[in-house]
């Protein structure tokens, strides 16, 4: 009759986990949920200085212009034909947001002019260029 005292006491000792993984997979789905995704472009820029910089709200639209003027939407190579509806499509995802024009220093103006172009005639007036800070 001992033994069996002992056995309940072990069992009775033991702590049950599957609550507290529950919590924790409850928490790990709502970090997932609410985390800030950050949008990039796909290709490295090096973005020209500026003194005078504000940081841009609402950005969903974001276009790269290399070096080599080759232009970056979403991790992918877009021709310059193509960029007023592809910000046609991304801005009727999210009708607020703005479009942020990364231009590598070595790129040509004319490049960043035709994406400003597209832009505006995409409907979408809220341009601007990414600079780093002094």
């Amino acid at each position: 009759m001992r033994r069996n005292h002992r056995a309940v006491a072990e069992d009775e000792a033991e702590i049950d986990l599957t609550p507290m993984l529950d919590v924790v997979f409850i928490m790990l789905i709502f970090f997932i949920v609410t985390a800030v995704f950050i949008k990039e472009a796909g290709v490295e820029v090096n973005r020209p200085e500026a003194s005078t910089t504000d940081p841009k709200e609402n950005v969903n639209i974001l276009i790269a212009i290399n070096a080599t003027n080759e232009i970056w939407m979403d991790k992918r190579r877009i021709d310059i034909r193509a960029v007023r509806a592809n910000i046609e499509r991304l801005h009727a995802e999210n009708p607020k947001g703005a479009v942020v024009i990364q231009a590598d220093l070595e790129s040509n103006t004319e490049t960043v002019v035709a994406v400003l172009d597209a832009s505006r005639e995409a409907g979408v007036y809220d341009v601007s260029l990414a600079t780093e800070d002094n």
